[in-house]
């Protein structure tokens, strides 16, 4: 059912507001107005990128449900009980700083809007987390030449599913901004071709295509009939069963990694492996080979050159002629 409310006092006051009465909870709309827009402006309005839109939607109802038989309305929320709800949640520290996250900007806009005096959330601590290395698994560079020389370029699966891989690992793109290339993203300049990824949060990024891989893409390419293919068609396309034929419905993230995990089992090496591991290979590799930290961080696209370090796989391991080298 729809509702349409006036915004209240404050700024953005006399706005009307149209939202889904029946996504806000009864804790919100019971605040009045203000707060209903205060909710239909995080969630719909500020925040755009769809996973933590949904990350958040989950952090900040939760709080709600653990609040609700307190009693206790948000105006009234103290520091000391949200510091209290994040220490009953069984999560890892690194996901309580994400609740923590939510509900801080959560009673930002609540803030803003008039609807609690001070953001409760604000001077709340949350836990200590340092990571010197990530968490993602490297596959290693003679890894991924059986990988790709496992797949048979007999069918057009298999010609697809050899150039998706030879993507990921020779420009270190995201699985999400390789299943999101289209025909127009593969340009040639006439010496060399580029690859145009649309990657997460807005970030268009041109790639220089090595050889082998302009290898696979463009006997991808014919065997797919899309040499001359409009620039709007999906690069990469879904097949249609067991058929050999692929459909024009592009792939998507959790397609390309599927997509892997199937090769990799039948190639015999880890599953555990993901799309992202050749990020960090392509880090590791690279860093190995004295190429800077600097020009490393552009080719991954990362803003802060502190998370290129967390792909760095360098001298990482404890080695057993270390442990040998301790004094008795």
């Amino acid at each position: 059912m729809l509702a349409v409310a006036s915004s209240g006092n404050g700024p953005g006051a006399n706005v009307p507001v149209i939202c889904l009465s029946a996504s806000v909870p009864a804790a919100i709309r019971d605040l009045g107005p203000a707060a209903t827009f205060a909710w239909d402006e995080f969630f719909s309005g500020q925040l755009r990128n769809k996973h933590t839109k949904a990350s958040y939607l989950r952090a900040v109802r939760r709080f709600l449900k653990w609040l609700e038989p307190t009693g206790c309305p948000l105006p009234r929320v103290t520091p000391g009980m949200i510091g209290g709800y994040l220490d009953t949640l069984p999560l890892s520290a690194t996901s309580r700083k994400v609740e923590l996250a939510a509900l801080r900007r959560f009673f930002d806009v609540l803030t803003l809007r008039h609807v609690v005096v001070l953001n409760p959330a604000l001077s709340v601590r949350g836990d200590r987390v340092a990571a010197a290395e990530g968490l993602t698994p490297e596959i290693k560079p003679h890894q991924t030449r059986l990988l790709l020389a496992s797949i048979a370029a007999t069918s057009l699966p298999g010609l697809r599913d050899r150039a998706v891989l030879a993507c990921l690992a020779f420009t270190a793109a995201r699985a999400g901004a390789v299943a999101r290339l289209t025909r127009g993203g593969l340009r040639s300049d006439g010496t060399h071709y580029r690859l145009r990824f649309h990657e997460k949060n807005g970030k268009v990024r041109d790639i220089p295509v090595r050889a082998d891989l302009e290898g696979y893409l463009l006997a991808y390419l014919t065997a797919a009939g899309l040499s001359d293919a409009g620039p709007a068609t999906p690069l990469f396309r879904t097949a249609d069963g067991k058929s050999g034929r692929l459909t024009a419905r592009g792939l998507t993230g959790a397609d390309v990694c599927r997509l892997m995990k199937r090769r990799l089992a039948a190639a015999g090496l880890p599953t555990h492996l993901s799309p992202h591991s050749f990020r960090v290979s392509v880090a590791t590799n690279l860093l190995e080979q004295a190429i800077s930290l600097t020009d490393v961080q552009t080719l991954l696209g990362h803003s802060d050159p502190r998370t290129t370090r967390l792909y760095d796989r360098r001298h990482r391991e404890v080695t057993r002629n270390i442990v040998e080298r301790i004094g008795t």
